[in-house]
């Protein structure tokens, strides 16, 4: 069975996004404990475009910056970085001290550097950066976590043991990356993953992030993800789990719930224009919580769409454009 895309990039953005406090605390506890979490955390997208190049926003670079308030009551900047590639990249180090200085010399702010090393060399590690030339010296050194270490038995029992959510998220890139060419398998672990949701107990909120998230990043081949969905909604028919909308989107638009509606046109129509309700309702829902208040003009544009397939695109779109005006040129290009 051939290989899928697996999009991490983007999947580590919005993980980030969702559950930084949840990464700090699984990943970096010593730095977690150093945040007075009282105090609102402020994510720095458009701070950190503006120090990233033009030559470099091109490439595959997984990057994040946010502000906080210590406990002692400073500020402070963290910028996270995740390294998937599985090839060496010979610019990691001196990447991290570039931006590491651009965002100090730029914000005058304290800025902490931290890595996640999400590729399966064992091996490789780099923490430093180091430059010396003519008696001038520049030795920088940051925190990283390597997630292969989490495959030792004794780390992937603490993952399963964790109430923390992102440990379900460190679970799922995991198990991509050690059933590539094995999608059958991928797929048992996606269902098993999905499960471990509601098993833990987690709020509906989590549960919705959570379940975009690892189905985001375990992708599977159209027959798989249609085997696998079908098990995630018989198991919710079985009321083992709270109802998540965009899975009825899913089930209604590719037809998984006709046969029990007994081939009734009217039905079909009816569960049509509800998949329709509910996909223009979750857009303007993950806008708002991400942009905050939409205007009338976007939640026209959106109420007037009845594309089922158009409304998808949106939908997906989202979860990572970078602002609403960007958005807003999505829906006008039509």
């Amino acid at each position: 069975m051939s290989e899928v895309i697996v999009d991490f990039d983007n999947s580590w953005k919005q993980g980030l996004e969702d559950f930084f406090a949840e990464f700090l605390e699984l990943l970096f506890p010593e730095i977690y404990g150093l945040i007075d979490w009282d105090k609102p955390i402020e994510s720095k997208e458009q701070e950190l475009q503006q120090i990233i190049r033009e030559g470099e926003r091109g490439k595959q670079i997984t990057d994040k910056l946010f502000k906080v308030s210590l406990k002692s009551e400073e500020t402070v900047w963290i910028f996270i970085h995740t390294e998937v590639q599985n090839q060496e990249d010979t610019e990691f180090v001196e990447r991290m001290w570039r931006y590491h200085y651009r965002l100090r010399d730029r914000y005058q702010e304290r800025i902490i550097n931290l890595a996640v090393l999400g590729d399966r060399r064992k091996s490789w590690r780099p923490s430093s950066y180091h430059y010396s030339f003519g008696g001038c010296e520049v030795v920088f050194k940051f925190p990283i976590v390597k997630l292969v270490d989490f495959e030792e038995e004794e780390k992937w029992k603490e993952l399963e043991d964790s109430e923390n959510p992102f440990a379900v998220f460190v679970m799922a890139h995991l198990r991509t990356l050690s059933t590539y060419g094995q999608l059958d398998e991928r797929k048992a672990w996606k269902w098993t993953l999905v499960r471990r949701l509601f098993e833990k107990g987690y709020s509906r909120e989590k549960i919705e992030k959570l379940f975009r998230l690892v189905d985001w990043l375990m992708a599977l081949p159209e027959d798989l993800e249609q085997a696998w969905l079908t098990e995630v909604i018989e198991y919710q028919q079985e009321g083992q789990m709270p109802l998540l909308s965009h899975l009825e989107i899913w089930a209604k638009e590719e037809g998984r719930q006709e046969g029990r509606q007994e081939g009734r046109q009217e039905g079909r129509q009816e569960g049509l224009q509800q998949t329709v309700r509910v996909l223009q309702e979750n857009i303007t829902d993950l806008l708002e919580s991400r942009f905050g208040s939409l205007n009338s003009e976007v939640q026209e544009n959106i109420a007037n769409l009845n594309d089922i397939p158009r409304l998808r695109f949106l939908f997906k779109q989202a979860i990572t454009i970078s602002s609403i005006e960007a958005f807003q040129q999505l829906l006008e290009e039509g």
